[in-house]
């Protein structure tokens, strides 16, 4: 009952929010990212109600900052659009391709990869990467490459390293529990939902170090448990 009352609410209202970024992208990107923020504080307090209560540790620094995420649920996703400040996002190049919410994406400010190119996609993302680093908005990146559930800690896909080097900005590690509470799209039951926010992790380190310091990081909830 909890995941349809929360489909029957959020979907529709999704639908008009995409129509409010057209609208919005006819006279500035900034009002267009300030409906995305719109979207993203219906989504957060739509979950509220719901009884998902969020509890944050640590803080999201100001600046540009390339910000690296466990990924569990379609959750995170939208939080940290709020918590972030509108953060360019690293998303699967299927959903910035998908009618209407792929043109939102894509005005909105996002990095489309395609996990099955290989070298070709990691060549396009890092030449995309370059291009958004002068609007000094920080950059999300789920480093895992995809959704996992609780307790699963697979190693870093290669396409972070890459974008750590080519952009040269700290890294800020966050660790999610999203999953217990959350299916891939829809809340399970209520519950709290913890964001652990790690230290500032400097640029310019070698590929092993800032993989193994952002793997022990984003997992630290899982290996906690």
């Amino acid at each position: 009952m909890r995941a349809l009352i929360y489909a029957l609410i959020f979907y529709p209202g999704t639908l008009f929010f995409v129509i409010a970024c057209f609208v919005a992208s006819l006279f500035s990107p900034a009002r267009m990212r300030r409906t995305v923020r719109g979207w993203t504080d219906f989504h957060h307090h739509l979950a509220r109600l719901l009884g998902t209560r969020l509890i944050v540790e640590g803080q999201i620094p100001s600046g540009a900052y390339l910000i690296a995420i466990k990924h569990q649920s379609m959750f995170e996703t939208l939080e940290m659009v709020r918590l972030a400040d509108t953060p360019i996002m690293v998303i699967k190049r299927e959903l910035s391709q998908l009618p209407g919410f792929g043109w939102a994406t894509r005005s909105y400010g996002v990095i489309p990869v395609d996990r099955d190119a290989g070298a070709k996609a990691l060549r396009e993302m890092l030449a995309e990467a370059k291009r958004v680093i002068a609007t000094g908005r920080p950059v999300i990146i789920y480093p895992e490459g995809t959704r996992v559930r609780p307790g699963e800690t697979p190693p870093l896909q290669s396409g972070f390293a890459g974008l750590y080097r080519a952009l040269g900005m700290p890294v800020v590690p966050v660790a999610v529990d999203s999953g217990r509470i959350w299916g891939a799209n829809l809340p399970k039951g209520p519950g709290d939902v913890r964001f652990l926010i790690g230290d500032p992790i400097p640029p310019g380190l070698k590929r092993e170090e800032i993989e193994a310091r952002v793997h022990a990081a984003i997992n630290a909830l899982e290996l906690a448990a």
